[in-house]
């Protein structure tokens, strides 16, 4: 593919395994979505997902912050839930509400019911996107990140029907049939390290594995009901010769079981310190993050403190990427995250400003 060995050499990939880079590479988690106005704007005329399932609109969501601000990589615009279709649940996005699967699984049944995706078929829509994606960003020298929920956090989604506190209803289910929710987390890793490994054939040049709610879960919960899951995961998608990211939040108490997952950089909130963070990681791994997503709603003396804290933490170590501890928020001003981008880049750590 045509630009491969520009964008095979950007900073973000050469942090991903741990070179030295000339500064410090910085995405952000969400970095296209609803505080920039060029995505309201096709928000007004389709729904959420109607869009993921347009690769032409996929695609120019996922450029407009690479043509918006100095970013080291774009990542594709899509979804975590929308794979799920592939194993026969029905997904939706309600206003107000987020995401919601209609038809929950609950019981034994329900999980004998899943399908074994077609990944082609089930994922279509995001595999053409980041074809598309690679054509516009390889001219630029910029890498593609392709994603998905990790197995346990798409279990939560799956059992629950949608969003919540707790996840009561799953951990119930997790704790009292733990048979059955093995065969559930075994139909979810297969869709998921397929999905992974689809991407990455069609173009995306790191992949990175979500797990928003691993924090529910104590460290033996963890061990036993995820990590042999996220492996699986991560071995399959390794497979690719792609780096993977795994990122997770509210993990900052089990760490050292966050490592054991296999990928090649790990993601933290801003929970943690990201200097120990990454003592506890150790060095064997590139780091990713951590600034509070809300230092990006406050005055620039502030948000810059807090940013070049996070690069002190990182010491300028080789393998550190910049990033939030989690997404991008809604009333974000674009001021902000287009001075944080400069900030990361222009900051030197001999001078320490």
């Amino acid at each position: 593919m045509a630009g491969l060995a520009d964008s095979d050499s950007s900073r973000f990939l050469q942090a991903c395994r741990r070179e030295p880079v000339d500064r410090t590479p910085i995405w952000l988690m969400r970095q296209a979505g609803r505080y920039m106005s060029e995505y309201r704007e096709i928000r007004k005329s389709i729904g959420m997902l109607d869009l993921i399932k347009r690769p032409d609109l996929s695609c120019q969501v996922t450029m407009q912050p690479i043509d918006a601000f100095d970013l080291d990589a774009a990542i594709i615009f899509a979804d975590i839930l929308p794979p799920l279709g592939g194993l026969g649940l029905k997904v939706g996005f309600e206003a107000g509400e987020g995401p919601i699967v209609y038809n929950p699984v609950r019981d034994e049944a329900d999980v004998l019911a899943l399908a074994t995706p077609d990944i082609q078929e089930a994922t279509g829509f995001t595999l053409e996107a980041i074809r598309l994606a690679r054509r516009e960003l390889d001219s630029r020298g910029i890498p593609l990140i392709g994603f998905s929920g990790a197995p346990f956090t798409l279990a939560c989604y799956s059992v629950e029907g949608g969003s919540s506190k707790d996840f009561i209803i799953t951990k119930r289910l997790m704790m009292g049939r733990p048979d059955l929710w093995r065969q559930l987390m075994d139909k979810l890793t297969g869709l998921v390290g397929g999905y992974l490994r689809a991407q990455a054939e069609a173009g995306a040049q790191a992949l990175q594995l979500f797990d928003t709610w691993a924090g529910l879960l104590s460290p033996s919960d963890y061990m036993e009901f995820a990590l042999p899951y996220n492996q699986a995961v991560i071995r399959e998608a390794s497979k690719a010769g792609v780096p993977v990211i795994y990122f997770s939040t509210g993990t900052d108490g089990i760490l050292e079981l966050v490592a054991q997952s296999g990928a090649d950089v790990i993601g933290v909130d801003w929970r943690v310190d990201l200097g120990e963070a990454w003592r506890r990681i150790g060095p064997g791994f590139a780091v990713q993050g951590n600034l509070d997503p809300v230092a990006l709603l406050g005055d620039w003396p502030e948000l810059k403190k807090r940013a070049a804290g996070v690069l002190k933490s990182a010491g300028g170590r080789p393998g550190h990427i910049f990033n939030l501890g989690h997404g991008v928020l809604r009333d974000t001003p674009v001021d902000s995250v287009r001075r944080l981008v400069d900030f990361v880049h222009e900051y030197r750590f001999e001078e320490g400003t």
